[in-house]
C-alpha cells in the first residue's frame, strides 16, 4: 500500500515538473511577442496624444512607486505609471506623455496615456486598457468625449451632466458618470504630477 502511495506520488510530482517545463518554455516562447504587442500599443498611445513629437523617451529616474504615493498624498486613487518626454526633431521637449491608471471607475481599472504641453495644455488622452460597461462606460473610448479634453488649458477638470460651461467641464457619459469622473480624475492626477513633480508650465 505504502509503495503504491509512494509509486503514485512520483508519477504525479514528475507530471507536474512536465507540465511545468512545457509552461516555462511557452511563456519564453511567447513573451518577446507579448512585450512587443504591449510596446506598440504604447508607442500608439503616445502618438495619438502627441502628435506633433517626433520621439518619446522614458523619463530618467522615473519610480512608479514614488510617483502613485505622490498622487495618493494628493488625494487621488489612481496609480501612475508611467512618464514619457515628448520631444521634437531637434531633440527638444516639447511636452510629456504621462500613463495613468484609474482605479475608481466603475467595473475595473481604466489605464490610458495622458499628452501635455511645456505650457500645461492637455492633448488629450488614450485608453490602453478598459474594461467598463458596453455601451456606458465603454464610451469613454469615443471621439466626442475624449474631444472634452482636447487642446484645453485648465487646472483641473471637474463632470458636469449639463453642456460644459466652461473649458473645464467635461459632460458625463449618459448614465456612465462613475467612468467619466475616473477619467477626469486621472486627467487631474497627471497634471498635478505635471506641475508639481515635472517643472509645470515653466
Amino acid at each position: 500500500m505504502n509503495k503504491k502511495i509512494v509509486h503514485d506520488a512520483m508519477i504525479l510530482t514528475a507530471f507536474t515538473l512536465v507540465i511545468g517545463l512545457i509552461l516555462g518554455m511557452v511563456y519564453m516562447i511567447t513573451k518577446p511577442r507579448i512585450d512587443a504587442a504591449n510596446l506598440e500599443a504604447a508607442q500608439k498611445a503616445y502618438k495619438e496624444v502627441f502628435e506633433t513629437a517626433d520621439s518619446f523617451e522614458a523619463l530618467a529616474d522615473f519610480d512608479k512607486n514614488e510617483a502613485t504615493d505622490y498622487i495618493v498624498s494628493q488625494g487621488y486613487t489612481d496609480s501612475l505609471d508611467d512618464v514619457q518626454v515628448a520631444k521634437d526633431a531637434s531633440g527638444n521637449t516639447v511636452g510629456y506623455v504621462i500613463t495613468v491608471t484609474a482605479k475608481d471607475a466603475s467595473q475595473a481599472t481604466i489605464t490610458f496615456s495622458v499628452g501635455i504641453q511645456n505650457d500645461g495644455t492637455v492633448n488629450g488622452y488614450s485608453i490602453t486598457d478598459i474594461a467598463e460597461t458596453p455601451g456606458l462606460g465603454m464610451k469613454a473610448q469615443d471621439a466626442d468625449f475624449i474631444a472634452q479634453f482636447r487642446n484645453k488649458l485648465v487646472d483641473a477638470f471637474t463632470v458636469v451632466k449639463n453642456p460644459p460651461a466652461s473649458d473645464s467641464e467635461i459632460e458625463s457619459i449618459s448614465g456612465a458618470t462613475i467612468t467619466s469622473k475616473a477619467i477626469a480624475n486621472g486627467c487631474n492626477a497627471a497634471l498635478v504630477y505635471f506641475r508639481d513633480q515635472l517643472g509645470g508650465a515653466q
